[in-house]
């Protein structure tokens, strides 16, 4: 009984790995398909094919990160100060292909960097980029804001899409293997955005209404030494 308890857990936890693996590759795979149905419009424009090579070479970087993750078990190899207006640039950029296009405002107070693995930490953001123009229509706007609160990196992602009920946040937003999006969605990106976002001591909160729009909030604590030096240059002002 214990053998197959142990067994039992083993196959959940690979079932498990196996869900996030997947999500990562849904993503890489969207960003690739959304390439090739605008390859026919815009094969003859030099500036596409610029992008189309460096969407490509990201998605390898990315598939190829992907595998050494699974082969060395490990998730987070690669922490570092990441800056989060070019991450953002970073990521508003690679999802150009898709309408509408947010639109970036990066506050003076925001240039600290905060310390995370780049590409989990652009993963989060490029989920609830998707995730707001999926649900806001192609004349509708996202806008996307970073600033600093109380010592505290914080990136909004404003829309004027569908929005979401008080229970669905409560009850299923958060909450890993749901999704709306039928059969295509794996239902852990939010969960996994989250758990992230709190592993590096910030959190991720959300303001919705239907029928006006969402916005998501992502505060990240800021090292201290950045942290020191954004109150000193608050007080020479």
């Amino acid at each position: 009984a214990s053998g197959a308890l142990v067994e039992a857990r083993q196959f959940d936890a690979f079932n498990r790995l196996s869900a996030y693996v997947i999500h990562d590759l849904k993503n890489i795979l969207a960003q690739q398909s959304l390439m090739v149905s605008n390859a026919a419009k815009h094969r003859d424009n030099p500036a596409f094919i610029d992008d189309m090579i460096k969407t490509v070479e990201n998605s390898v970087g990315r598939m190829q990160r992907l595998m050494d993750q699974m082969r060395s078990g490990m998730r987070d190899a690669a922490v570092a100060d990441v800056d989060l207006g070019p991450l953002l640039e970073r990521c508003i950029e690679a999802r150009s292909g898709a309408l509408p296009q947010p639109a970036l405002t990066v506050a003076q107070s925001a240039s600290a960097s905060v310390t995370a693995d780049r590409e989990r930490l652009a993963t989060v953001f490029g989920h609830l980029l998707q995730n707001a123009q999926e649900a806001t229509p192609d004349d509708g706007e996202i806008n996307v804001r970073v600033d600093a609160e109380n010592g505290r990196a914080r990136v909004t992602i404003t829309d004027t899409g569908s929005g979401m009920s008080e229970h669905f946040i409560r009850e299923r937003l958060f909450k890993p293997f749901e999704s709306t999006k039928g059969l295509t969605g794996m239902g852990i990106g939010a969960f996994e955005s989250r758990e992230y976002v709190r592993q590096l001591g910030g959190d991720i909160t959300v303001d919705s209404h239907q029928g006006i729009g969402s916005t998501f909030t992502v505060r990240l604590p800021i090292p201290t030494s950045f942290s020191q030096s954004e109150d000193t240059d608050v007080r020479n002002l």
